[in-house]
């Protein structure tokens, strides 16, 4: 980034690098449907953390050095570990059996959790029109999820709810972590504490990894630890609020990778739940914007 860039360029580039971190992260989520098919859940956790590890660490050591990695708060990081094993585990369980558009469809209700979350734990307000976009998008999961047909509310279903209520939290201890550690310390002990605590949790049932799934496993590596910079870099130089919808492109990620590597594409149903989970995605974001606006005019 050049120092004299014009916010009008910044804007633009932080919009070209979360479109490319959401692509990263599909390609890196088929790869972990891909070693899904043959290893445990946990063990696939485990490998996600353990192949990005290595990048992002030279990432990190590059930008801030060793110090800002260790002068953080234990606790919320251990805590964050946690969170971030959970949800990589129960997003891989479902992803056994469940497209990555329907798992994709199911997550993008992580943004309401985030919003519902944020008013008991950072006593942030949530006015009534925010609270009525949570409840529809959450109407919008109980399409998804509908009592019959395919992507039904089955345990795989379950599995990423819990996924994404594990990544609200996550996501809200970010929030509160960012007051005082740096950005890369808490990618590199997330992804420490997920690679050590899903292997632990592994170990019991560890499969012998096939040296034919080095390739496959060097690329969620690659792939996890680029779309990580990327996102952090899109979040630093342009607004949140521009840039967060960009998530939801994951979406059409998803299809392309499930008709392309699988040969499915989600049913109607699906598409009608999708739509009404992003739009109310996207109604809490205009009002974030206008609740920020009307406090800092």
């Amino acid at each position: 980034m050049t120092p004299h860039a014009s916010p009008v360029r910044l804007r633009w580039r932080a919009v070209v690098l979360m479109l490319v971190a959401v692509a990263l992260f599909a390609l890196m989520d088929a790869g972990l449907k891909l070693l899904s098919a043959h290893y445990p859940p946990f063990q696939v956790a485990a490998i996600r953390g353990a192949s990005s590890l290595p990048f992002v660490l030279v990432w990190a050591l590059a930008t801030v050095g060793v110090t800002p990695l260790f002068r953080v708060r234990w606790p919320l990081h251990l805590f964050r570990g946690v969170m971030g094993v959970l949800m990589m585990a129960t997003f891989v369980s479902a992803l056994r059996t469940l497209p990555l558009s329907t798992a994709y469809t199911i997550f993008f209700v992580a943004p309401l959790l985030i919003t519902a979350l944020s008013v008991p734990v950072l006593g942030e307000k949530v006015g009534p029109r925010r609270w009525t976009a949570i409840a529809v998008g959450f109407a919008g999961v109980m399409v998804v999820l509908r009592p019959s047909g395919e992507g039904v509310l089955t345990f795989a279903g379950l599995a990423v709810l819990l996924s994404a209520l594990g990544y609200a939290v996550s996501a809200i201890t970010v929030r509160v972590l960012a007051r005082t550690d740096s950005t890369q310390s808490m990618v590199v002990w997330l992804m420490t504490s997920i690679a050590l605590g899903a292997g632990v949790l592994a170990w019991p049932d560890w499969v012998p990894v096939a040296g034919g799934h080095g390739w496959l496993i060097a690329g969620i590596g690659l792939s996890g630890a680029l779309a990580q910079y990327c996102v952090t870099e899109a979040f630093r130089q342009g607004e949140a609020s521009s840039i967060a919808p960009l998530e939801y492109t994951a979406l059409l990620w998803g299809v392309m990778l499930d008709f392309s590597l699988w040969g499915v594409l989600p049913d109607g149903m699906t598409w009608v739940g999708a739509a009404i989970i992003v739009l109310s995605g996207l109604y809490l974001l205009h009002r974030e914007r206008v609740h920020v606006e009307a406090e800092h005019p």
